[in-house]
């Protein structure tokens, strides 16, 4: 066999066992709190009651011995799972590491009926910090984590510091765009396919680009859409989008006393609600090459400004090398 033939015949194989592989993660069905999907670390059960409720809030703790301590707070699209390699990193920089599974999300309870708001997830993440005896923590949020993170700076005193990656919220959405019902964003995730999902993040996040490690990050959608409570699972993705609207961002950064760093990969576009702005708006969302220097303008004693030219909405997972040597310099020595 010729050294083509076999090259050839090693790329057949390799190809024939990621469709296999593909074929059986489609095949894979989660329950609305992903029992049947292992988080790259130890989950922890936090039960406490909230809204009339007994709720449980899934997280992650690292590094238990090490004093300093970063909270992470994930995007609507994902939970805690997506934080490892940067958590990985923190325990290498001494830090206890918190990765919370926001309710709603995740492995968290999915709750039929639940007023959502950023002050009452961060007081679910109070208590959760409370009850792990925390009394000082950097607090680390991307995408509506961000917006989340920003909230908890505010509402807690024990916030030393706050760093924003690609936070939605940069601008007052309901200033440009119309208020929708809860049932509006119900039908869109319900009839949404994991294709739908796929094709928006590749054209979103990635440039055009896809490689095993965004399929990857997939995975706890993909159980979700063919199992059989993914009807919750929409119900409750649904109601989180509430809070986006109707609780910017922008005059607690422009007041903020906490100092803040934003870094930002200025090809993101995110821009929610641009498909239902209000009549005469030609504002054009999303624009974050543009976004960042006004957010610091407006408060640049306390809010720092990290640019990542290039890179988009995920920064951390599309280009990890260049995003760390940003990251690297925000942390609190």
């Amino acid at each position: 066999m010729t050294i083509s033939k076999i090259c050839l015949y090693l790329i057949s194989i390799a190809l024939l066992t990621t469709c296999a592989a593909n074929k059986k993660q489609d095949k894979l069905k989660y329950d609305a709190e992903l029992s049947q999907y292992k988080y790259p670390f130890p989950v922890n059960d936090f039960t406490f009651k909230s809204q009339n409720q007994n709720l449980v809030m899934r997280y992650g703790d690292l590094g238990r011995k090490n004093i300093k301590v970063a909270v992470l707070l994930h995007g609507k699209n994902f939970s805690g799972y997506y934080w490892n390699k940067i958590a990985n990193d923190l325990l290498k920089k001494n830090f206890r590491v918190i990765i919370p599974d926001q309710i709603g999300f995740g492995k968290s309870t999915k709750p039929r009926n639940y007023q959502y708001s950023f002050a009452q997830l961060a007081l679910n993440t109070q208590k959760l910090l409370k009850s792990l005896n925390i009394n000082s923590y950097t607090v680390i949020g991307h995408s509506m984590g961000g917006m989340l993170a920003t909230h908890l700076g505010k509402l807690d005193r024990n916030v030393e510091k706050v760093i924003l990656i690609n936070p939605i919220g940069l601008e007052d959405y309901l200033k440009y765009v119309e208020f929708k019902d809860p049932g509006f964003f119900y039908q869109n995730e319900i009839s949404k396919t994991v294709e739908q999902q796929r094709t928006y993040q590749r054209k979103n996040y990635y440039d055009g680009e896809w490689n095993e490690t965004f399929e990857d990050l997939l995975m706890p959608y993909k159980g979700w859409v063919a199992g059989e409570e993914w009807d919750l699972v929409a119900w409750n993705n649904a109601l989180t989008y509430g809070p986006i609207f109707s609780e910017p961002i922008t005059d607690i950064l422009k007041n903020t006393k906490i100092k803040t760093s934003l870094i930002l990969g200025t090809r993101d576009r995110t821009g929610p609600g641009r498909a239902w702005k209000k009549e005469g708006v030609t504002r054009k969302l999303g624009q974050y090459q543009n976004l960042g220097k006004v957010i610091k303008r407006s408060n640049p004693k306390y809010i720092e400004l990290f640019e990542l030219e290039g890179l988009g909405h995920m920064p951390q997972i599309e280009n990890y090398r260049l995003f760390d040597k940003v990251f690297s310099r925000t942390l609190p020595q």
